[in-house]
């Protein structure tokens, strides 16, 4: 959590934080770098063209192998997140910055966002009838171990990606402390790799989350056939 020294700004009861003024930061370089490519785009790509959409195909691919029938509503959501952390991981690599995500309120927030997400995509995939049915199969004793579920991966999610994020920040400061400047490459290549991949699982375990709810959902419509014949 972010300590009163932390508060860079009072705006009334508010107080904005340096986690708050990165996250800021990190939205407005991607809205600016959207616009900037999507300004470019034409019928013979450039390398930034290129580049873009080798990235879009990439994380569309992944999308699509857990999720073929429903992933390109997903796609966007999935995507967002996978971007905004891995920047939001590799902001503290920025002299003078924390990453947001080494803010248990920061990675609190997008494991909340994630939860409702799941609900949303269910509910507008299968209707909120037969998701919320879901819950109570195959046996209504079940619904209150469904809901404890809910809410604890939902817990476990955020405090997984803040706990490594830390983690990550302390080790290096620690090998640095030790060794001095003379392991600062590899030091820095295994922070871009460990920021990426958290990234990467965070998404991954988001839309592992709607894929289980949307099938779910259709397992709950097939018993419902069932049992109506």
């Amino acid at each position: 959590m972010e300590s009163a020294s932390h508060i860079v700004l009072h705006l009334g009861p508010l107080d904005i934080t340096r986690t708050v003024v990165t996250t800021w930061g990190i939205m407005l370089l991607m809205t600016i770098v959207s616009w900037f490519i999507r300004q470019r785009l034409g019928p013979v790509p450039n390398r930034l063209q290129a580049a873009a959409e080798g990235v879009v195909t990439a994380l569309a691919d992944a999308v699509r192998d857990v999720l073929p029938t429903h992933g390109d509503r997903v796609f966007p959501f999935v995507a967002t997140l996978w971007l905004f952390i891995g920047l939001a991981n590799l902001s503290s690599l920025i002299p003078g910055v924390h990453a947001p995500t080494g803010d248990l309120s920061a990675t609190a927030a997008l494991a909340v966002v994630t939860f409702l997400s799941v609900h949303w995509f269910g509910m507008r995939i299968d209707g909120v009838r037969l998701y919320l049915r879901h819950y109570l199969t195959p046996s209504p004793l079940l619904l209150p171990f469904h809901l404890i579920g809910e809410l604890t991966r939902t817990v476990a999610l955020g405090i997984r990606l803040f706990g490594n994020m830390m983690s990550l920040e302390m080790a290096a400061f620690l090998v640095l402390l030790v060794a001095g400047l003379l392991v600062p490459v590899p030091i820095l290549m295994l922070h871009i790799v460990e920021a990426l991949v958290q990234a990467y699982i965070f998404g991954m375990l988001a839309l592992v989350y709607i894929a289980g709810g949307i099938r779910s959902a259709d397992s709950a419509r097939v018993s419902e056939e069932r049992s109506s014949q």
